[in-house]
């Protein structure tokens, strides 16, 4: 089959590619006439931590670039007003500009540990939004039926049970379909759950008359606990500021049943050799711990470098398998007695006082071995604190 190295490429880790036969097409037409395909993925930076869950599809994009295409990242400065309602049982609070704004910032750092910043083209909605007229918004609505719209499972539950359903909601995909007409998108890319959206598209680009996107979706990649999708308010997400050490470590923790999830969605290895590994696992020819290593290098290197990877993992072999402290671990000097939760958050073991108190209810934190179970707790001698598996801190005088 012709383009049978890049559609095996394009086909890792998806889910779904609506459809398969127009994806070839634009492929033949871009070697054809030499012009890269435009390949779409919108975010709406209601926040800026990113975690690997978020970058799914943006690996995706960058697997685009490299075989010569065009990224698109579209900035939902109009569309993170209104909050995705994709999912939702309730209304989201909306979001100023300035909010947007400095969220998109911090967000497309992220994403640029990823993409090549050269073949991305980073876009506002308001370029095109922000001079509309009612006319051209009434016209845009027009295009779609209410019944379309009833028709979404997250508009529909909520109508049926009488929760409230914003008409600012129903433009969310009207709003995010026509992103797509104003960037001449041949591609979009999203998780499954935004198929909805995501046909808006080619519905929209079909009434101007425009040949429409290929829609590729991907599934959602699970958390660390095996459990519930990768999220930051379960605690099992890794996260792209995480350090090295963090990202290796949490890698490290997943059930065995997810390493190959992670290696299809989280990393850049070949999808010849994923396969491979699958078997060897199938097979039980290899001990499961082993590939995991792998795997945890592999997401480190991503965003840090191979050789950083590597200390990664002496760091992580020397706390877990020497179950020694280790030797650079940061100090934090005590003026005087002080709550446990204070020196947790100054010390930057926590990153707020309720994860502090969270991760002591949880028993996860010791002073010198014993478990702190007290959050109104003050330590006043040195010691080395720790807080879940890898976070280390020596307190000293």
């Amino acid at each position: 089959m012709k383009f049978e190295k890049e559609m095996k490429l394009i086909k890792k880790g998806v889910e779904e590619i609506i459809s398969e036969k127009a994806l070839l097409a634009k492929l033949e037409k871009s070697a054809k006439t030499g012009k890269p395909l435009r390949i779409k993925y919108g975010i709406d930076p209601t926040g800026y931590d990113v975690h690997i869950g978020h970058l799914v599809p943006i690996r995706k994009m960058r697997e685009f670039q490299d075989l010569g295409h065009i990224g698109v990242i579209i900035i939902g400065d109009f569309t993170a007003q209104i909050g995705d309602p994709t999912g939702k049982d309730e209304s989201r609070p909306p979001l100023t500009q300035e909010q947007v704004r400095a969220n998109a910032e911090k967000y497309m750092e992220q994403l640029f540990t990823v993409l090549d910043k050269d073949k991305t083209e980073v876009r506002y909605q308001t370029e095109w939004f922000g001079e509309m007229t009612m006319d051209n918004v009434l016209k845009l609505m027009g295009k779609f039926t209410l019944a379309q719209f009833l028709a979404h499972d997250t508009f529909r539950k909520r109508y049926e049970n009488g929760l409230p359903l914003g008409m600012h909601e129903l433009m969310y995909p009207i709003l995010q379909g026509y992103d797509s007409v104003a960037v001449e998108a041949d591609v979009e890319l999203g998780a499954t759950e935004q198929k909805f959206n995501i046909l808006a598209g080619r519905d929209m680009q079909r009434h101007f008359n425009m040949e429409q996107q290929v829609a590729i979706l991907s599934p959602i990649l699970m958390g660390t606990d095996g459990k519930e999708k990768m999220s930051k308010s379960l605690g099992n997400y890794i996260a792209v500021f995480d350090t090295p050490k963090d990202k290796y470590g949490k890698t490290m923790s997943i059930p065995d049943d997810l390493i190959i999830n992670y290696f299809n969605y989280a990393t850049q290895v070949n999808p010849d050799e994923i396969s491979e590994i699958a078997q060897k696992l199938k097979d039980d020819t290899i001990n499961p711990k082993f590939i995991k290593q792998r795997l945890a290098r592999e997401i480190v290197k991503m965003y840090h470098g191979e050789e950083i990877a590597l200390k990664a993992e002496e760091e992580f072999n020397l706390i877990f398998k020497k179950k020694d402290i280790p030797e650079d671990i940061p100090e934090f000097k005590l003026e005087a007695p002080m709550k446990i939760v204070d020196i947790l958050t100054q010390g930057k073991l926590c990153k707020s006082g309720g994860e502090a108190r969270r991760m002591i209810k949880q028993q996860a934190v010791s002073i010198d071995g014993e478990k702190v179970n007290d959050v109104f707790f003050e330590m006043s001698d040195p010691g080395i604190i720790k807080v879940g598996k890898r976070r280390f801190l020596k307190i000293i005088k």
